[in-house]
């Protein structure tokens, strides 16, 4: 007589009483060392908002009421050169370069600023402290130089008289570590993060990814998620650095750019790194500035309104920006982005909150929008229009979109 199904695996036949013949608590003992790596590798998305690009500044060249100026010169390049876009969104960036110009600024002691005399870096690092902690824009740091062995006692030294100088750590503030090419670097950066931490507040950092060995290993394997987890929650972003990338590779300066095929794959590889981590990723920059003539200012703002678009189509909210007069043209690509993809979002997301608990008003939904979303792309558009009221794309109520409407996806 043959046994019955499932007995020659060892599990039991199913009660006669309906009840699982599956010992839950064993499956549960089974998949708790998965269960934690799932939620301390992968915890999903950060809690608040990410700044659409961060500007960086080298440290000599930073004064009080840098923000305030650099909005006013982009105030000053819109109205020599006029910009078109929507009328709709004119005093919208109008009001956003008057009133917050810069959303990230990074202080920089690294290409930027290139190699000083010791005292002289020394003393623009505890300057810049006393400039940090003023807060010039909603995010702020500083870039250091590389952990490589060339530059990496400059590197510390300058962390180290900056800190000290700086004691309480404000808001917001990170630290930029270029040319990442190890994991050992990051444990190495995690280690001098413990060692001149003030006793209160955590320093963070971001990874710039330039170097082609943060993308592929000498084990044929990408190092960007052993890079993440060694950061121990310290990480905060990944950036992309656009022409120390592109150079490493061999390619040609005439064909540095944010859309080449290398480009994209780097940023392909950190976009799935970097997925579910907490880490959020950033495109990398233009370097052709909107400045001279009107016919060249134009043409520039034309190229970066095209690379800005491209890469929020492509779900990078962040890249970086270089000069005061791409600050239009950051705003204008960005509004337009989300001001068009708003009411169809909204519309969606109505549809799909209204229709979660029942099957019916699912297919009332999916008849009136044309989409049967599932609850990960509900998430998505949610995400959409949260970032669209934190940047100022969109003011709460405007196609019917509020915080209350978003929270809690």
């Amino acid at each position: 007589m043959s046994a019955p199904a499932g007995e020659f695996l060892g599990v039991p036949r199913e009660p006669r009483d309906g009840t699982s013949r599956v010992p839950l608590p064993e499956l549960d003992r089974r998949l708790a060392v998965a269960d934690g790596v799932l939620r301390d590798r992968w915890p999903g998305e950060p809690a608040g908002r990410q700044p659409l690009h961060t500007v960086y500044v080298p440290a000599d060249r930073v004064r009080t009421g840098l923000a305030r100026r650099w909005g006013e010169q982009a105030l000053a390049a819109l109205s020599e050169h006029g910009l078109p876009y929507p009328d709709e969104l004119h005093e919208r960036i109008g009001r956003k370069l008057a009133t917050e110009p810069i959303e990230d600024l990074r202080v920089d002691f690294e290409d930027g600023y290139g190699r000083r005399e010791d005292a002289t870096e020394d003393a623009h690092a505890r300057a810049m402290a006393a400039f940090i902690a003023g807060r010039p824009a909603p995010f702020c740091g500083i870039r250091i130089k590389s952990l490589e062995a060339d530059t990496r006692a400059r590197a510390v030294r300058t962390l180290e008289r900056f800190l000290d100088a700086l004691g309480t750590i404000p808001p917001g503030f990170v630290i930029t570590l270029p040319k990442v090419s190890s994991v050992e670097q990051v444990e190495a950066m995690v280690w001098l993060c413990r060692l001149l931490e003030p006793a209160a507040g955590q320093l963070r950092f971001e990874l710039q990814v330039e170097m082609p060995q943060a993308v592929l290993g000498p084990d044929g394997r990408c190092p960007l998620p052993a890079m993440i987890h060694a950061a121990q929650g310290r990480c905060t972003g990944l950036h992309y650095g656009t022409y120390d990338y592109s150079a490493a590779l061999g390619i040609a300066a005439a064909y540095q750019s944010m859309e080449h095929p290398a480009a994209d794959h780097a940023k392909a590889v950190m976009q799935v790194a970097a997925a579910g981590t907490g880490v959020r990723v950033a495109d990398g920059s233009t370097n052709v500035l909107p400045v001279g003539g009107t016919a060249a200012v134009h043409a520039a703002w034309a190229l970066h309104l095209r690379l800005v678009r491209r890469s929020l189509e492509r779900g990078f909210y962040q890249g970086w920006d270089l000069h005061p007069a791409q600050l239009p043209t950051r705003y204008a690509a960005a509004y337009a982005f989300f001001r068009e993809g708003a009411p169809a979002a909204a519309t969606r997301l109505r549809a799909w909150l209204a229709g979660r608990d029942s099957a019916a008003q699912r297919d009332s939904g999916a008849r009136d929008t044309g989409y049967l979303d599932e609850p990960a792309t509900a998430r998505a558009l949610a995400g959409f229009l949260r970032r669209a009221l934190e940047c100022g794309a969109l003011d709460s109520g405007e196609f019917g979109v509020d915080r209350y409407m978003l929270d809690g996806l």
